[in-house]
């Protein structure tokens, strides 16, 4: 059904054609509200915003509007263990023992922090179900990874740590900073860049929260429950569209980031710029180099796709097309995306609250992809 929506927001005359592409989205039915973000050299080159922020389509998506973005957080995650990579407190090739000694249990004491990076600690799950509680619990589920074996020989293969990346790395930058991660990424990264980006968010900001809408239901091949798919996929709770107050305050930094489009290209833009945004300095352009070197390529055992791996990042891969090989990027359940390109100097990122699912890829952000990468290319 096609529908008129207003576009709200910058958007830079060359990239009119994203902006099309973005309301072409709503007149297509497949939004409800969304924001797009684009930065060029550090500065905003599109940034725009439409639709509603409920359901119900009653309140409208605001230029602050924020929400959950799921997965796109462990681009934030991965950058404040840079920061401490950069500050020489942490060694990609040391033991995380080094650092958590507690973690040496079970066979672990030589993972490393590639390994722990690289998604291919053997840690992609959980041994057990855990309740929705436990993981609010950071003491709790941290201790259950102290006493978990690898389920396959660390830094062989890749299986993509979809909730326990966020507790392994988050506790590394609680060991070495004595702060939480949710506080760390704010003292260190949200408010020196200005960046309205929550790992762990209070309450006063509940009124700018956009309410997730789930999926429609998806036929998707049967998956053993007792392989390394189906233990990290099903000892972990999947909450399509959760909005608890609970849900929202816990630091769960591989799944409960909340911002926009804005505030995530806002972070994405300091990698793009070799590390230094409008004179914020966090990290140097050799750290960001080694963290874009491939760590591994192949099949992953918990994606069951191809993935070129860096530490903590997706690389460009033959799946879509890149302006430049070294391109990386992450995306989270439902359809958001960090997409960042440094020999560019670009980074966007897309941010909606109504959730879709498709093994191809979410057609909403690749119609926007393909309709700015197309204006970069004709410059």
């Amino acid at each position: 059904m096609m529908k008129s929506v207003e576009i709200h927001g910058y958007c830079n005359p060359r990239f009119l054609a994203v902006k099309d592409a973005f309301a072409k989205n709503f007149e297509d039915g497949l939004e409800v509200g969304a924001s797009f973000a684009v930065t060029l050299n550090g500065e905003y080159v599109v940034d725009i915003w439409g639709g509603c922020s409920d359901p119900a389509e009653t309140m409208p998506w605001g230029r602050d509007t924020i929400t959950n973005v799921y997965s796109t957080v462990k681009v934030m995650t991965t950058l404040c263990a840079l920061i401490l990579i950069d500050r020489g407190q942490l060694g990609i090739d040391s033991p995380v023992a080094d650092y958590w000694p507690e973690f040496a249990q079970a066979g672990k004491d030589k993972i490393t922090v590639r390994q722990l990076l690289s998604h291919s600690a053997g840690l992609s799950g959980f041994d057990e179900p855990l309740s929705l509680e436990t993981m609010y619990d950071w003491k709790k589920v941290t201790r259950l990874l102290e006493f978990q074996n690898p389920w396959w020989e660390p830094g062989t293969q890749s299986g993509y740590h979809m909730i326990t990346f966020g507790y392994l790395v988050g506790e590394l930058v609680r060991r070495i900073s004595g702060k939480s991660i949710g506080t760390f990424f704010r003292d260190e990264v949200a408010t020196p860049l200005g960046a309205d980006f929550h790992i762990g968010l209070a309450q006063e900001h509940d009124v700018r929260v956009a309410e997730l809408i789930s999926p429609p239901p998806m036929e998707s091949p049967p998956i053993e429950p007792g392989s390394i798919m189906g233990r990290t996929l099903f000892n972990s709770p999947i909450i399509p569209a959760y909005s608890d107050r609970s849900w929202r305050a816990a630091e769960i930094p591989s799944s409960n980031g909340h911002g926009n489009a804005r505030s995530a290209a806002k972070v994405g833009s300091l990698l793009a710029c070799g590390g230094d945004l409008n004179g914020v300095r966090l990290l140097s352009q050799a750290t960001i180099d080694q963290a874009i070197e491939e760590q591994f390529n192949g099949i992953d055992l918990v994606l069951g796709v191809p993935v070129r791996w860096g530490l903590g990042f997706g690389l460009a891969n033959e799946k879509l097309a890149y302006l430049n090989p070294r391109a990386f990027y992450w995306g989270g359940f439902g359809g958001s995306w960090l997409e960042v390109d440094p020999d560019s100097r670009m980074c966007f990122s897309y941010v909606m609250n109504k959730l879709e699912v498709d093994i191809d890829g979410d057609k909403r952000m690749i119609s926007l992809r393909n309709a700015l990468l197309s204006t970069m290319q004709h410059k």
